[in-house]
């Protein structure tokens, strides 16, 4: 898949200690959102991602 266009939002998940941390970063605003959640959560995330299917996943790039 390639991304063409401007990037709007950026998401990451960062560990910390026991913790992840979602982080979403919104460019257009120059803003950045994050939560605490359990590192269980953490871990569950990516296994939710495809279940969006491919019709809701059309704008993310994937590495």
């Amino acid at each position: 898949m390639s991304a063409t266009g401007t990037p709007l939002y950026c998401a990451e998940l960062i560990q910390e200690g026991g913790a992840c941390k979602p982080v979403l970063t919104d460019r257009p605003r120059h803003t950045v959102q994050t939560v605490c959640v359990s590192r269980r959560a953490g871990e569950q995330l990516p296994a939710r991602l495809p279940k969006l299917g491919p019709t809701h996943l059309r704008g993310i790039r994937q590495r």
